[in-house]
């Protein structure tokens, strides 16, 4: 049985190591590669929430900001609790030009867990859409 054969993907590895590699490589900036470490736990283990987060995470890092809209709007039909993906999502969508679709995302986010850094988010784009409106 060759490495392409095993249930771990083609490195061979247990996706718990390939995640953790990934989720190392997202928090030191290094978000493409975080994608190549992530995608046989991507294709073992797609449905869960936390791979989806970490996959929307390194594609919002790395301004494949299409991919990381359906990600993290994947992560939330999975877990409609999910703060932090909400959070994501708007900052996304802001980066997107979707500024109102992005203001009710940081809303929701601030709304489930009040930290300053979603407020500040919330506020930017609040601004700026109140800037828009003129």
């Amino acid at each position: 049985m060759d490495d392409s054969e095993t249930p771990w993907g083609t490195a061979g590895r247990h996706p718990l190591h390939a995640f953790r590699e990934a989720e190392d490589l997202v928090q030191r900036r290094r978000p493409l590669d975080a994608l190549k470490a992530l995608q046989p736990v991507l294709e073992a283990e797609g449905d869960k929430p936390s791979v989806q987060l970490l996959a929307g995470r390194a594609y919002f890092h790395s301004a494949q900001l299409n991919r990381a809209e359906q990600a993290l709007t994947r992560v939330l039909e999975l877990d409609p609790s999910d703060h932090y993906a909400r959070f994501v999502l708007g900052r996304t969508l802001q980066r997107l030009g979707r500024l109102v679709e992005a203001l009710g995302q940081l809303r929701m986010a601030w709304a489930m867990n009040p930290v300053p850094e979603y407020q500040d988010a919330l506020s930017e784009v609040n601004a700026r859409v109140r800037l828009q409106e003129g």
